[in-house]
């Protein structure tokens, strides 16, 4: 299992466990099962945030 696959699977798990109980509880999956691939994806490498975050500083300083 590579990191994706781990933190695919944590975000997803910890999307359950938030939402018990709630009315929105696909939307909480959702979301923490994004998160957690997004994390994985940045640890094997797949993508780069630095690349985000530069073009975000630049778009902030015009």
């Amino acid at each position: 299992m590579n990191a994706t696959m781990i933190c695919l699977v944590m975000g997803l798990s910890l999307g359950f466990a938030a939402a018990f109980g709630g009315l929105g509880a696909f939307a909480v999956v959702l979301i923490f099962g994004g998160l957690g691939l997004v994390i994985g994806r940045w640890l094997d490498g797949e993508v780069d945030l630095s690349g985000l975050l530069r073009s975000a500083q630049d778009r902030s300083r015009r």
